[in-house]
């Protein structure tokens, strides 16, 4: 059944599940909540129970419609059952949609045009659904939003809508007030380790990883990638050897590599907040002091983040960080 290679989102599952068994499934979903927790696999698999032609109100996921709700063909990767769509930023040819050029930063009103708007209005070709998987939705044009906007509160019979959303609040009030919200919260670390276990990660990087990850499955796959654990690594045991050196010398060539992505520094930075975190917990019995010295690292640490996400130069962020590290342990 294709919901039950859902995990650990029971409640948005039980949702999904009664609506399908009684019949009142409703026509535009918005499933909200941070990206790799299960949103686009849950999508997926209520667009095989409404096309099901297995008798499974749930999606009997072996008749030919459920696979072909799931398989994709090359480019774009759109889904072989031609009732089951994907909308999406980039997704599609610039000559599939009418552009002249390719979306680069939003969902443009001439792809709702081409793949929604010129459908929804006939009947799925194989009588049981027609479904749309909308792919951060929050990338979606204000044009786009608004041409939406008529199918969304009047839809054909038989015609859905899934919005897929980590940042719901975003969307425009006119699409979510049309759109009925389905939450999917962060995954249980247990959940995000069986994840890693069955890519074969080595079980030494689970806990940082999981801790990071926040809950996001396919995140922890990222995290977990050999090269980005490497240079993490390395980057921890620079900025700790900085703090530790008897100058700032080490903090100064720390700082002038320091100007890159600022995403990858943050996430830089939450690594080495995780491993001063986990150094403070571990020292509290024994040896207060370096828990406390390590708790205080800890704070100087978020600030930094914080510093990086109000656009704070990525280097003197790195100097102002270690100067205040150094501070917290006496130097």
């Amino acid at each position: 059944m294709p919901f039950s290679h859902i995990l650990g989102q029971d409640a948005a599952v039980a949702t999904l599940a009664a609506a399908l068994r009684r019949g009142r499934v409703h026509h535009a979903y918005r499933f909200e909540g941070p990206d790799g927790t299960g949103k686009e696999m849950a999508a997926f698999a209520l667009a095989q129970a409404l096309v099901c032609v297995g008798g499974d109100p749930l999606g009997c996921g072996r008749c030919d419609a459920c696979r072909r709700a799931v398989t994709f063909s090359e480019r774009p990767a759109s889904p072989l059952h031609p009732d089951v769509s994907i909308v999406a930023r980039g997704f599609y040819p610039p000559e599939t949609i009418g552009r002249a050029r390719g979306e680069l930063t939003e969902i443009s009103v001439d792809q709702i045009r081409a793949i929604v708007l010129a459908h929804a209005a006939y009947p799925p070709h194989e009588e049981r659904a027609r479904v749309f998987i909308v792919r951060r939705a929050e990338e979606l044009s204000v044009g786009a939003a608004n041409a939406l906007l008529k199918t969304l509160e009047e839809p054909r019979q038989g015609t859905h809508f899934i919005l897929l959303s980590a940042r719901g609040d975003r969307l425009l009030n006119t699409i979510r007030s049309r759109t009925l919200p389905v939450r999917f919260g962060p995954l249980p670390d247990e959940v995000v380790r069986g994840v890693l276990r069955a890519s074969k990660v080595p079980e030494d990087t689970h806990e940082l990883v999981i801790e990071l990850a926040a809950g996001s499955a396919s995140l922890a796959l990222e995290l977990a990638d050999g090269e980005r654990t490497a240079a993490r690594d390395a980057f921890v045991a620079g900025v700790l050897g900085a703090v530790d050196a008897r100058d700032l010398g080490p903090a100064v060539a720390l700082s002038e590599g320091g100007d890159k992505d600022k995403a990858a520094l943050r996430e830089d930075l939450r690594a080495l907040a995780a491993v001063l975190a986990r150094r403070s917990r571990h020292e509290v019995g024994g040896a207060p002091r370096a828990a406390l010295v390590a708790a205080r690292r800890y704070e100087a640490v978020s600030k930094a983040v914080v510093s990086l996400e109000r656009n704070a130069s990525p280097g003197l962020t790195m100097i102002a960080l270690i100067q205040e590290m150094r501070s917290a342990s006496g130097f």
